[in-house]
Parts: C-alpha cells; structure tokens; sequence
C-alpha cells in the first residue's frame, strides 16, 4: 500500500502525547487562510511511500517513542483522504504496539457508504483524534477555509457517537476566529461531545507565510498578528466552559 506523503517529523512533541513520529501526508480539500502547510493541498503529488518503508523508518525511533508514551501521528493536508493507507499502515501499527492518533479537520468527512465503510475500519486500529474545529459560524468557516462545515460538525458528532477519543484543537486567529459570541458557541458544540479529553488553544503564528510566497500565492492574513497570552487564554475559558473530559 502507497500514500502521497509531503514530510515526516521524527520526534515530535506537540501533535499528540509523548513523543511523535509524525507523517504530513498529501492533499486537502481546504484552503485556510492561515495554513502554515500550503504546500500540502495539490491532490496525487509528493513523495510516494510504502507502508513498510515508512514501518521500517519508525522502528528505528521506537525506544524513544515507547519510553515518552508516545506513538505515530498521521497529519496532512488531509489524511482522511487516503484512508485504505492509513487502514493498512496503522494496522502495522498496532501489531507493534504502537499508539495511533490521526490529525484531521474532517474536511473531507462524507456519509457517503463508500466512505462510511473504510472509516469505521479505521477507526478499529486509530486510538485518538485530533480535530480541528475552524469556526462554528457556518459563513464565516466558508469564507476562513473555502468549505462551509457541515459535514465538519457531522463527523464531530460521528466521532462522539462512537466514542473514539479526541483532543479538540482551535486556532486562535485575532478578528478572524477569536470572536467571544462565536468561541461561546463553539464552546457549546464541544460541550455535546462525550468523547473530548483535551482541547488547545492554538495561537495563531506567521510561520509558513514563506511558503505561500515561495507558491506564488498572496498570504491573506499579512497584516494580522499573534493573539496575546490574555486572549489565547479567555478563548480556552469560553471553549472549556460545557466541556466534561473523558
């Protein structure tokens, strides 16, 4: 089996518990404007892999991954885009032992039967989720990522029903996602998930400006600066307020 990769981070730390090794896959449906990977979202392209070169790479990082509790990562673009390689490399996986977390926004979650039928299979090899929630305002996720996010809060739900664990992650982006009316009702949302063991706050940063540029494409956010430590953590307060962890 063969996934379009674009990276792979050997020892991370903030994509999951313990030490990661973290696989930025090919292809995403998205176009946020503050995508720090924009090079991720041309479809087919990258680096093509084999789920035993990747197995083969990870092994040699496993003493530090199991000694932090760590484990493997999948992130994107939009891993869920290439589920039957995900099913196949993380059944690998957990013939190793090794803890399972993918990282999706579920822009491209479908009730399509297709779909419906690889995900559930991997959901039976993936231990955590980690899910970005954008925006809760229908419109306004529109105008910040090119999709409206229906199906965004249908596979939230999905993910709920199922019980599959999740951290919820939102990007803090000043004038743009940081509105106190709509981090309350985001807030809300996530208080209806009975699967949640974690929510961050991710402040917005400049730090993949440099590949927009290097795609020849206008960063939109040029004139938008980090939020302050203040709001970064009123906006935790208000997405954590319903919240019951897991």
């Amino acid at each position: 089996m063969i996934g379009n990769i674009h990276s792979i981070e050997t020892l991370g730390t903030v994509d999951g518990p313990g030490i990661r090794y973290i696989i930025f896959t090919q292809g995403c449906l998205l176009r946020c404007q503050f995508c720090h990977n924009a090079d991720t979202w041309e479809i087919g392209t990258g680096k093509q892999m084999t789920v035993s070169e990747i197995i083969d790479d990870l092994k040699t990082y496993l003493p530090f991954i199991e000694a932090s509790g760590g484990g493997i990562t999948v992130s994107g673009g939009e891993p869920l885009l290439q589920i039957p390689f995900l099913i196949a490399l993380f059944k690998e996986c957990r013939k190793l032992g090794i803890h399972t977390t993918i990282d999706s926004s579920g822009g491209c979650y479908s009730t399509n039967a297709h779909f419906q039928e690889q995900f559930e299979e991997l959901l039976e090899y993936t231990d955590l989720i980690l899910m970005d929630l954008k925006h809760i305002d229908k419109e306004k996720h529109k105008k910040l990522t090119g999709l409206t996010n229906e199906h965004i809060l249908a596979f939230a739900r999905h993910l709920s029903d199922k019980n599959v664990p999740v951290w919820v992650r939102h990007v803090l982006v000043p004038g743009t996602t940081d509105a106190p009316a709509d981090l309350e009702q985001l807030g809300k949302f996530i208080g209806t998930l009975k699967n949640v063991k974690k929510v961050e706050v991710l402040p917005y940063h400049k730090l993949g400006v440099y590949k927009w540029e290097a795609l020849g494409l206008e960063y939109p956010l040029k004139d938008v600066e980090p939020p302050s430590e203040a709001s970064v953590e009123q906006a935790y307060e208000l997405l954590t307020a319903e919240v019951e962890y897991i």
